[in-house]
């Protein structure tokens, strides 16, 4: 906890907001939604907030994001609490894999596969059972489909974020950040 409160300070708390604001538009209004699937590209300010913060903080905004555009921007159905937990561990599972660790097409594949197998194909599905009273199995196939083609988008994309814009951002940004690339 020590360790926490020397590195967060105001400037992290106004990244992490903007990465809130980020991730919050990018799924409530650049997404494409069906009552069964949604693709958009929120994943990338979760994996951005999870690699410079670290896996507790990176759940927590994502959380902290899924619950304030519900109450903001209600889609569906009202809240429901099982979709925020799926958020935070999406965060959480980018910043165990990510955060402090090589930039390796293993770390950021092993983080997708998960998110996107386990969390959002496994978990979402039934929080999608559970409210939509559909057939678990009826609402898989959309779901399989949607996952065989974000994996690869996902992966790739994390990687060129982690390559071409974390990494050549001023030293001295990377430094108050506490992010490091291999040079």
């Amino acid at each position: 906890m020590k360790n926490l409160k020397k590195r967060f300070g105001t400037r992290d708390l106004v990244v992490i907001s903007m990465l809130i604001g980020l991730i919050i538009i990018f799924e409530r209004f650049l997404s494409i939604q069906t009552p069964i699937v949604r693709i958009g590209f929120a994943f990338i300010p979760i994996a951005l907030t999870s690699i410079l913060f670290g896996p507790i903080l990176g759940g927590i905004a994502a959380a902290v994001a899924d619950f304030i555009g519900i109450l903001l921007f209600p889609t569906g159905g009202g809240f429901f609490p099982g979709f925020t937990l799926t958020a935070f561990l999406t965060g959480a599972v980018y910043g165990v894999f990510l955060h402090n660790k090589r930039k390796s097409f293993l770390n950021v594949s092993i983080a997708v596969v998960i998110v996107t197998f386990v969390l959002n194909l496994g978990l979402d599905t039934l929080w999608l059972y559970m409210i939509m009273d559909m057939g678990f199995v009826a609402l898989l196939p959309k779901r399989i489909a949607k996952a065989i083609i974000m994996t690869p988008v996902q992966i790739f994309t994390i990687r060129i974020l982690w390559n071409q814009v974390l990494c050549r951002l001023p030293g001295s940004i990377q430094h108050q950040l506490a992010f490091k690339c291999e040079r």
